[in-house]
Protein backbone atom coordinates (compact mmCIF):
# COMPACT_ATOMS: atom_id res chain seq x y z
CA UNK A 1 0.00 0.00 0.00
CA UNK A 2 1.10 3.32 -0.56
CA UNK A 3 2.10 4.94 2.40
CA UNK A 4 4.91 7.49 1.27
CA UNK A 5 2.14 9.47 0.02
CA UNK A 6 0.23 11.83 2.52
CA UNK A 7 -3.58 12.43 1.39
CA UNK A 8 -5.28 15.42 3.02
CA UNK A 9 -8.81 14.26 2.75
CA UNK A 10 -8.24 10.29 2.89
CA UNK A 11 -7.84 8.90 6.13
CA UNK A 12 -7.25 5.63 8.04
CA UNK A 13 -10.67 4.28 10.28
CA UNK A 14 -10.02 2.99 13.36
CA UNK A 15 -12.60 0.12 14.10
CA UNK A 16 -13.23 -0.92 10.26
CA UNK A 17 -12.95 -3.96 8.89
CA UNK A 18 -11.23 -2.18 5.98
CA UNK A 19 -7.80 -1.22 5.45
CA UNK A 20 -8.44 0.94 2.92
CA UNK A 21 -8.41 4.84 3.42
CA UNK A 22 -11.99 7.03 4.23
CA UNK A 23 -13.48 10.39 3.92
CA UNK A 24 -15.65 10.50 6.49
CA UNK A 25 -17.41 7.41 6.71
CA UNK A 26 -17.23 6.81 2.92
CA UNK A 27 -14.63 4.65 1.85
CA UNK A 28 -12.26 5.81 -0.85
CA UNK A 29 -13.45 3.00 -3.37
CA UNK A 30 -16.89 4.58 -3.54
CA UNK A 31 -15.69 8.00 -4.36
CA UNK A 32 -13.93 6.40 -6.99
CA UNK A 33 -16.21 3.70 -8.30
CA UNK A 34 -18.93 6.52 -9.34
CA UNK A 35 -16.41 8.00 -11.78
CA UNK A 36 -15.54 4.60 -13.51
CA UNK A 37 -18.79 2.42 -13.02
CA UNK A 38 -21.46 1.90 -15.43
CA UNK A 39 -22.65 5.30 -15.70
CA UNK A 40 -19.83 7.20 -14.21
CA UNK A 41 -19.92 10.55 -13.03
CA UNK A 42 -16.94 13.69 -13.48
CA UNK A 43 -15.34 14.07 -10.09
CA UNK A 44 -16.77 17.16 -9.53
CA UNK A 45 -20.34 14.93 -10.48
CA UNK A 46 -19.35 12.71 -7.65
CA UNK A 47 -18.20 15.47 -5.28
CA UNK A 48 -21.91 16.91 -5.31
CA UNK A 49 -23.62 14.08 -5.45
CA UNK A 50 -21.54 12.87 -1.96
CA UNK A 51 -21.13 16.52 -0.48
CA UNK A 52 -17.43 16.24 0.10
CA UNK A 53 -14.84 18.37 -1.44
CA UNK A 54 -13.65 17.66 -5.28
CA UNK A 55 -10.32 17.23 -3.94
CA UNK A 56 -11.19 14.25 -2.09
CA UNK A 57 -12.69 12.52 -5.04
CA UNK A 58 -9.66 13.39 -6.85
CA UNK A 59 -7.36 11.92 -3.90
CA UNK A 60 -10.03 8.52 -3.95
CA UNK A 61 -8.84 8.35 -7.42
CA UNK A 62 -5.52 8.47 -6.92
CA UNK A 63 -5.61 6.35 -3.73
CA UNK A 64 -7.47 3.50 -5.55
CA UNK A 65 -5.19 3.24 -8.64
CA UNK A 66 -2.47 3.13 -6.75
CA UNK A 67 -3.42 0.85 -4.28
CA UNK A 68 -6.06 -2.14 -6.60
CA UNK A 69 -4.66 -4.83 -4.88
CA UNK A 70 -5.84 -3.91 -1.97
CA UNK A 71 -8.90 -3.47 -2.67
CA UNK A 72 -9.18 -6.55 -4.67
CA UNK A 73 -8.33 -8.54 -1.74
CA UNK A 74 -10.71 -6.58 0.27
CA UNK A 75 -13.52 -7.06 -2.20
CA UNK A 76 -12.72 -10.87 -2.43
CA UNK A 77 -13.19 -11.17 1.35
CA UNK A 78 -16.49 -9.55 1.42
CA UNK A 79 -17.68 -11.29 -1.19
CA UNK A 80 -16.84 -14.46 0.34
CA UNK A 81 -18.32 -13.34 3.70
CA UNK A 82 -21.51 -12.50 2.08
CA UNK A 83 -21.51 -16.12 0.58
CA UNK A 84 -20.55 -18.30 3.43
CA UNK A 85 -23.56 -16.66 5.84
CA UNK A 86 -25.81 -16.61 3.06
CA UNK A 87 -26.58 -12.90 2.64
CA UNK A 88 -26.51 -13.78 -1.46
CA UNK A 89 -29.42 -15.49 -0.99
CA UNK A 90 -33.44 -14.81 -0.19
CA UNK A 91 -34.10 -13.13 2.08
CA UNK A 92 -31.17 -10.84 1.59
CA UNK A 93 -30.87 -10.93 -2.03
CA UNK A 94 -33.91 -10.34 -4.37
CA UNK A 95 -35.27 -13.96 -4.68
CA UNK A 96 -34.52 -13.85 -8.27
CA UNK A 97 -30.95 -12.98 -7.87
CA UNK A 98 -28.11 -15.68 -9.54
CA UNK A 99 -24.43 -14.78 -8.06
CA UNK A 100 -21.78 -15.19 -10.56
CA UNK A 101 -19.74 -18.51 -9.85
Amino acid sequence: MSATVPYKYLHRKTNSNYRQLFFGRIRAEVLYRETVGREPLTPDQVAYEYNVPVEAVLEAIDYCTKNEELLNEERAREEAWIRATGHDRWPYAPRDYSPDT
